[in-house]
């Protein structure tokens, strides 16, 4: 099994900053794609950005030019770094990942428990 926990989300005001970061561990092979998702109450979860093993990313248009996304491959590790944060980017963050647990295993997606973000005005 690959497990993915997060960590750095909090409360924050507007205008503020906040680091998200998400560590895999377990049985890994190979992880090759790797993001965040968000859902907010009473709404589905959305992609927020992601980042593939060869570092392209993709951003929602609703963060673009704030949040930043990045991974550590030595580290198994994703992070997200949002600036310029809104109370509309107040929900819970998932981190995701699509690994290998062995040489000739399919590819499968991870999540991670989530991360609360809150923004306050």
């Amino acid at each position: 099994q690959v497990q993915l926990v997060e960590s750095g989300g909090g409360l924050e005001q507007a205008g503020g900053s906040l680091r998200l970061l998400c560590a895999a561990s377990g049985n890994i092979f190979s992880i090759n794609a790797m993001g965040w998702y968000r859902q907010a109450p009473g709404k589905q979860r959305e992609l927020v950005a992601t980042i593939t093993g060869g570092s392209s990313t993709n951003y929602a248009d609703s963060v673009k030019g704030r949040f930043t996304i990045s991974r550590d491959n030595a580290k198994n590790t994703v992070y997200l770094q949002m600036n310029s944060l809104k109370p509309e980017d107040t929900a819970v963050y998932y981190c995701y990942a699509e690994a290998r647990e062995g040489r000739f295993s399919p590819r499968r997606d991870y999540w991670g428990q989530g991360t609360q973000v809150t923004v306050s005005s």
